[in-house]
């Protein structure tokens, strides 16, 4: 049994963290020992993103949705602030998550892995219910 979730944390996770990283060094001047705290990554994990050796698998369909690109520079911008809870970080999280699954790039590699998923609507209905489930992130 593989949820749409597996693919999050294997494809699109590993990304979102890439591009997190790249800006908070890039934009924000942090080093990346700072960026692996801030992010509570091990440094070199950082240095993997920021040399391309990890979440690069994704970054090129990840880099042309518009909103989740806003999205994941708010979350640099929110982390590279340091007075944020943890709360708020992972609803931003959420939000990015739920933002890919609207754009079906989620159902798109589930179904790669998954082959008796064709016809699967799990993500049109993330589309539908992202209001309700934003609410229910901020819970």
């Amino acid at each position: 049994m593989k949820p749409p979730c597996t693919v999050v944390v294997k494809y699109i996770l590993p990304a979102i963290r890439m591009l997190v990283a790249k800006e908070l060094v890039e934009k924000y001047d942090m080093c990346g020992i700072d960026a692996s705290a801030i992010m509570e990554l091990t440094p070199a994990a950082i240095t993997q993103y920021l040399k391309n050796r990890r979440g690069t698998m994704l970054i090129h369909e990840v880099l042309r949705c518009e909103e989740t690109m806003k999205k994941v520079s708010k979350l640099a911008e929110t982390l590279a602030r340091r007075s944020v809870s943890m709360k708020d970080v992972i609803k931003q999280l959420c939000e990015i998550c739920l933002t890919i699954r609207s754009e079906e790039l989620v159902c798109r590699l589930h179904q790669k892995e998954l082959s008796a998923l064709k016809g699967c609507a799990m993500c049109k209905r993330a589309r539908t219910n992202k209001a309700y489930l934003k609410h229910e992130v901020r819970g």
